[in-house]
């Protein structure tokens, strides 16, 4: 009887693990098993095409166009209760995939959507022509604390940024402030600028009132813990409750302090920012 228990657990656990290997989260965005693990070993550079919901996506990067599948239609990173024809400023947009969510979520609604990469901004604009979208508006620009023109590191990834210094890597782009254009009530505010969100946070501050939900993906090194802190405060004393999680593990270990490699940051947070 209890050999038959024994067996009868273990068949079980078994089954379990190989029903684990084999799970399928992304089956959801018309991708197979087999080529999910195809993508994550395919190099970047090169420009390919998938069907999603029955429209072609262009990506370069395999590997980040799984991971942003993952965050928006698996996760559902973004998924909140906004009006039926919700404003919309998406700052960081990338190849459109958060685009593409919100406007599965609310198709009325209006988006202004800023990518200053020359290649991602190439991807985006074919991804709203291949989805047909209207009242999305796609600006080639950074959104900084001025209208200027920065010194920008176009890898033609999510990690594209904004450079203090011109070197041999960087171009030049346009940068816009957002503080002007933020002079509308706005449901959904997009922060996503890889290291510029704390200069552009506190240019903003008193147009947050605006906003009524606010998502930031913090990028920061240690040594800038307090810049951290200081966005923290001015989101609470501007009427938000947030929410953080890990957007990704730097340190499995913190305390010894190896950092994953591949990483420039420190610390990447996706904070949730909403009225009570």
């Amino acid at each position: 009887m209890q050999n038959t228990s024994f067996l009868t657990r273990l068949t079980k656990g078994i089954g379990a693990r190989a029903g684990a290997l084999f799970r399928n989260p992304y089956r959801q965005v018309n991708i197979s098993w087999l080529s999910e693990k195809y993508y994550k070993h395919l190099p970047s550079g090169k420009i390919r095409t998938h069907t999603l919901f029955g429209k072609k996506m262009h990506f370069a990067n395999p590997s980040e166009y799984l991971h942003g599948l993952k965050e928006m239609f698996i996760d559902d990173l973004y998924r909140q209760e906004l009006p039926e024809q919700p404003y919309i400023i998406d700052c960081g947009a990338n190849i459109g995939l958060s685009i593409i969510y919100m406007k599965q979520l609310y198709p009325k609604a209006e988006i202004l959507a800023f990518e200053p990469d020359i290649k991602n901004f190439e991807l985006l604009a074919a991804n709203i022509r291949s989805f047909g979208y209207d009242q999305v508006t796609l600006r080639k620009e950074a959104v900084w604390i001025q209208d200027t023109v920065l010194h920008f590191s176009s890898r033609g990834s999510a990690d594209s940024k904004i450079e203090n210094i011109r070197t041999a890597d960087t171009v030049e782009v346009k940068a816009v402030r957002l503080k002007d254009l933020l002079n509308r009530k706005t449901d959904f505010l997009k922060i996503d600028i890889e290291g510029a969100e704390f200069a552009v946070l506190q240019d903003i501050a008193d147009n947050l009132g605006m906003v009524k939900n606010l998502f930031i993906e913090y990028h920061g090194l240690f040594s800038q813990n307090n810049e951290l802190t200081q966005i923290l405060q001015l989101i609470g004393q501007k009427g938000f409750n947030y929410y953080i999680k890990e957007a990704i593990s730097a340190y499995p270990a913190p305390f010894i302090k190896i950092r994953t490699p591949g990483l420039f940051y420190d610390l990447q947070l996706n904070i949730f920012c909403f009225r009570a």
